[in-house]
């Protein structure tokens, strides 16, 4: 089963996070390997996913959220979007889309950043959203303050948070067919909790930038943790090996009915609204050319499909709504 623990170093302005998913992970792979429209991922794209879905898992989990955290990385290469997205109860899905031929060793930067226009976006998408309210989001290049090419996600998000935050972060990340994980060490802000839409951005936590000794000894023995390692130990194994000398406290974790767990919200409502956005003459010409409009969700391969009767019946009943009421200012 899927995983997450959160724990604290006892007195010192630290604090972690550890995410194992495991049938969360592989229930999506699956489902993209049913999928006779897109096969599998190729290897290099399902170790890019796997680590954006851990990350996006950590974030998540470490700041106070009621709606959707959405992790996107687009650019110029094979792989034109991928998504990761973790709900505040850690339900998640995610997807990438492929525009050409993926190499069988091809690096991050080959994936979506040939040509240095490769961009990292993290959304913050409210569950109930005020009128005009708009979700927060925040994007970064994939590219160092030189224009040097990043290889690793773990060192995109890093700076994220260092530019989003003024926080200290680092992330270990690793995924293969079986497992994604990750692991992620934060200097605590010097007041209130931080939450990625930039309101612990202050004076105090950019002066503590990279000198407290604690984090920066933590930091190091968090980076000291292999790949395999990450993959194939269990959760008291690592925090054993890596924080020995240190003194944890962790919380309850999350498994069972409260870990992260695949959920995907496409429904047959859902795309009725989509294809009543396309309209009448559109929605019947497709019908008139295909026999029927057939949709497929690229979170979970689920397809939809409207036959003529099924398309008049939405705009018949679009035509009996009630027109809605002007919204309050």
């Amino acid at each position: 089963m899927s995983e997450l623990h959160k724990f604290i170093f006892e007195g010192l302005p630290v604090r972690g996070v550890l995410v194992r998913l495991t049938g969360a992970w592989t229930e999506m792979l699956q489902r993209r390997a049913s999928n006779s429209t897109t096969g599998a991922y190729p290897e290099p794209v399902q170790q890019m996913l796997g680590e954006m879905t851990a990350a996006a898992a950590l974030m998540q989990s470490n700041i106070k959220f009621n709606g959707a955290l959405v992790l996107q990385i687009f650019g110029d290469g094979p792989v034109k979007v991928a998504v990761a997205e973790v709900q505040s109860d850690l339900s998640l899905r995610a997807t990438a889309t492929l525009v050409g031929e993926v190499a069988p060793d091809a690096t991050l930067s080959q994936l979506v950043n040939v040509h240095n226009q490769g961009r990292c976006a993290i959304t913050l998408d409210p569950q109930n959203r005020m009128p005009g309210q708009q979700p927060y989001q925040g994007v970064v290049p994939l590219f160092g303050d030189q224009g040097e090419k990043i290889e690793k996600i773990s060192e995109v998000l890093e700076h994220y948070m260092l530019q989003s935050e003024q926080l200290d972060t680092r992330l270990v990340l690793a995924a293969d067919d079986k497992v994604a994980a990750g692991l992620l060490i934060q200097r605590l802000p010097m007041a209130g909790t931080g939450n990625l839409a930039g309101s612990m951005v202050s004076k105090e936590n950019e002066d503590e930038i990279g000198l407290n000794e604690h984090y920066n000894r933590i930091a190091i023995l968090a980076g000291s943790l292999k790949r395999e390692e990450l993959l194939t130990l269990d959760v008291d194994t690592i925090l054993r090996r890596l924080f020995w000398e240190e003194q944890i406290t962790r919380y309850p974790a999350a498994t069972g009915d409260t870990a992260p767990r695949f959920v995907c919200s496409c429904s047959r409502e859902r795309v009725s609204k989509m294809i009543l956005g396309l309209g009448v003459q559109e929605a019947e010409e497709i019908i008139a050319e295909r026999g029927d409009i057939e949709v497929g969700c690229e979170f979970c391969g689920q397809q939809y499909r409207f036959d003529a009767i099924d398309a008049a019946t939405i705009f018949k009943a679009a035509e009996h709504q009630p027109p809605s009421s002007p919204s309050v200012q």
